[in-house]
């Protein structure tokens, strides 16, 4: 629950909250690296980050949600294992689920599939939990580039580029790594894509 947040991430969020309901791209901190967001269920504003990373859209971004409560909106049926893998990861972890549903059509690979991680990291998950929706996490460079460790680290093209850029975290000069990624099969099967 993200109820003794400081005033000053409170406005932060607020501030992210009303451009996501707009349509709108924000650049925001994550439980791994800073991440390109946007509504997941928004075709447009979906090809609006394509367009800013300079991405193809047959490459699928995954999204944030705050809990796995969240999961059944996302996937039509959600392997048990799931749970387990969440559960004991030590580090973030992004799983690849088959059957993707009510996200954005550009969002989801070309078999059907969507990257979904459950953030713990009190910023995304809180702006997460009061958007009520999935949203879009994508490392913050332009494709083929390499992804930034902290906010210092983002290229002002990108900066430039979208339309609120949160101040939570931004003096935070943590070396973020990308998430673990897994990717689960209709009967269970686990492929292990990043360690």
């Amino acid at each position: 629950m993200c109820v003794f947040l400081s005033t000053l991430m409170n406005d932060d969020i607020r501030n992210a909250l009303d451009v996501l309901r707009r349509g709108g791209v924000i650049l925001y901190p994550t439980d791994t690296v800073w991440g390109i967001g946007c509504d997941a269920t928004n075709e447009t504003a979906v090809r609006r980050i394509f367009d800013i990373k300079q991405r193809t859209d047959s490459k699928a971004m995954l999204v944030l949600i705050d809990s796995t409560a969240k999961l059944q909106g996302c996937i039509d049926e959600i392997p048990d294992i799931a749970f387990d893998l969440i559960e004991m990861s030590e580090k973030p972890l992004t799983i690849i689920y088959p059957g993707a549903k009510n996200l954005a059509k550009n969002l989801i690979a070309d078999d059907g599939s969507i990257g979904i991680r459950v953030t713990n990291e009190q910023f995304s998950r809180c702006l997460c939990e009061r958007f009520h929706k999935p949203i879009v996490s994508t490392s913050a460079n332009i494709s083929g580039q390499p992804t930034p460790q902290n906010f210092a680290e983002i290229a002002d093209e990108i900066k430039q580029a979208v339309d609120y850029i949160a101040t939570t975290r931004q003096t935070d000069m943590h070396k973020a790594t990308p998430s673990s990624i897994i990717k689960l099969g209709t009967h269970g099967e686990i492929k292990i894509i990043r360690q």
